[in-house]
């Protein structure tokens, strides 16, 4: 009798195949079907296609490497890293720039996915998470979720200019538009603006400001969905997300956390190197910094 199958032998147990990839931390499930109809991806010693379904007892390659499976019972984790200027958001560059990744804490049988991307010259908030389907519905855009950044100016920003850009700009890639903007400090010709955009194009923020001939000289992330940069994560630092932090993030992607993988509690030595942690940030943000000019408090717009 010939062999069945991965299709032919589905049983109840049995899901999509980039799902599972995904939910093993490897890569949002878009990343893994491009990765399987690339041919990257073995099952049971055969290529797999798109449309695969498989279960725990099956053998799961991507790139010659074994995947470990994570049940339904693995814990979620994200982690918000406060980028600096002058880091790409690839794993690998071949210029030998840093990555974000380079500062990350490492994972056992899993991997950092990163929620969106910023720019080598944007600094800010950044997202990473182990679990893929949560990363994938973090990115569509049908989760519609808030981006704010922080942008300073260089050229004359009037009423009519910031209209327009609140209506509607048509760029390369089609119409986009920020749904709030804010004045911040500064005056002249170098302003500081909060704008916020429900997209992650690349480079949104700035091809919006530039369509109207003026120039981005600086632009940092202050926010992704519910999520904001605590006061004690320096540049280059990062901090986990808590438990109902991250409940609330999964809320308000409308994310059903139940139909994935489980948010569990940490262990006992988990809680203990999350505390350490914790404790090492607010200890460094403590010390005396040079002293700042305070961006006004910001309203929000009528």
């Amino acid at each position: 009798m010939a062999k069945p199958s991965v299709k032919e032998s589905a049983s109840p147990v049995d899901e999509k195949l980039q799902k599972v990839l995904a939910r093993a931390g490897i890569g949002s499930r878009r990343e893994m079907e491009r990765a399987i109809e690339e041919g990257r991806v073995k099952v049971n010693d055969r290529i797999a296609t798109l449309g695969d379904r498989v279960t725990l007892t099956d053998k799961i390659f991507v790139g010659g490497q074994r995947v470990v499976l994570r049940t339904e019972a693995a814990r979620r984790r994200v982690i918000l890293y406060n980028k600096p200027e002058g880091e790409i958001c690839s794993r690998h560059d071949p210029e030998g720039r840093p990555t974000v990744y380079d500062s990350l804490p490492s994972l056992k049988g899993e991997r950092w996915i990163s929620v969106g991307r910023l720019d080598f010259n944007t600094s800010g908030l950044l997202l990473f998470t182990n679990d893929g389907e949560l990363a994938n519905k973090l990115m569509h855009p049908s989760s519609v979720i808030d981006r704010e950044y922080l942008v300073r100016i260089q050229g004359d920003v009037d009423d009519d200019m910031k209209e327009r850009l609140l209506e509607g700009v048509l760029l390369d890639d089609g119409v986009a538009r920020f749904t709030d903007i804010v004045d911040g400090a500064g005056e002249g010709k170098n302003r500081w603006f909060y704008c916020v955009v429900m997209e992650g194009r690349n480079r949104e923020v700035r091809r919006l400001w530039e369509s109207q001939g003026v120039k981005v000289s600086r632009l940092k992330r202050v926010r992704y969905a519910n999520i904001f940069i605590p006061s004690h994560v320096r540049v280059g630092q990062w901090t986990e997300l808590t438990e109902q932090e991250i409940r609330d993030l999964c809320m308000t992607a409308g994310f059903d956390s139940n139909n994935y993988t489980r948010i569990m509690r940490p262990s006992r030595e988990e809680v203990a190197q999350i505390e350490r942690h914790e404790k090492k940030l607010r200890s460094a943000s403590s010390a005396p910094k040079r002293v700042k000019v305070d961006l006004r408090k910001r309203s929000p717009r009528k």
